[in-house]
């Protein structure tokens, strides 16, 4: 099974089995996967607030490149790529009881370096909770 396919099969559930035990922290719905676009759902929980009762940018931040990181994987290839830099615009809070969907796009992609975004959305992706833009490196370390 190719690790898009891993992905894939989980949709709809909470994705248990990803390599990354960041990822599984996380505890992300898996709800859409494709070659290079991932969409994920949050459930945002207590630890995940900052002092206001708001989700935390820093939490954003790790979701946008955590989902951005998996988005590499969906591409099925034999290297494992790195980020270089990670570039978030925060545009509106999210309070403690809600979910939030990131969704991942490849932008460029070249021999050695892929340039992705992503957006994260309240949960019914009518308003713009944060953007994050992403340059990764392709790197010798290969994927098992």
């Amino acid at each position: 099974m190719t690790p898009l396919e891993k992905i894939q099969s989980f949709i709809g559930e909470e994705f248990t089995e990803s390599p990354s035990p960041f990822m599984r922290w996380l505890n992300p719905i898996i709800v859409a996967a494709e070659q290079g676009k991932l969409e994920f759902q949050y459930a945002i929980r207590p630890e995940w607030l900052n002092p206001v009762g708001n989700l935390h940018g820093g939490v954003t931040a790790a979701i946008i490149d955590d989902i951005i990181g998996a988005t590499m994987f969906s591409l099925n290839e034999a290297h494992f790529y790195i980020t270089i830099n990670n570039v978030i615009d925060y545009f509106s809070s999210v309070i403690g009881d809600e979910s939030i969907v990131a969704k991942t796009t490849i932008i460029k992609k070249g021999k050695q370096f892929i340039n992705a975004e992503c957006e994260t959305w309240n949960s019914d992706k009518s308003r713009l909770i944060a953007k994050g833009s992403s340059n990764l490196f392709k790197t010798e370390i290969i994927k098992y």
